[in-house]
């Protein structure tokens, strides 16, 4: 009888700690979250660096070749664009540098912001 209750006072204590460990798991877990979704916010604000390939007045598409869109969850790639405003696409030519900002305008990805960088 005494070896058994000395067996369930040694799991007894092992498994106490595991749900506070759990617990705070869960909280930290949490933590991480809320400051992935922070900084993901000021992600988003920030432009994605490109290089202009093409563009298509006629079409009001532009085909650039980027490094990851952090706000779209997307890898660096070469791919065609809608542009919001077609006077952006008077700013540049292909060969140019720029820093831009795309997004999920009425289902599809488009240029928002276009600047020619240094």
């Amino acid at each position: 009888m005494k070896i058994k209750s000395n067996v369930a006072a040694v799991l007894l204590a092992i498994a106490l700690p595991f749900p506070l460990v759990a617990s705070a798991a869960e909280d930290h877990s949490a933590h991480g979250n809320m400051q992935a979704a922070s900084t993901s916010g000021s992600d988003a604000q920030s432009l994605a660096a490109g290089e202009v390939r093409k563009v298509d007045k006629d079409a009001g598409k532009i085909t650039i070749k980027h490094g990851p869109l952090v706000n779209l969850d997307m890898p660096g790639m070469t791919m065609v664009f809608r542009v919001k405003d077609a006077s952006m696409l008077e700013q540049v030519k292909a060969g140019d540098k720029i820093n831009f900002m795309a997004e999920k305008v009425d289902g599809a990805l488009a240029v928002t912001k276009l600047e020619t960088a240094n």
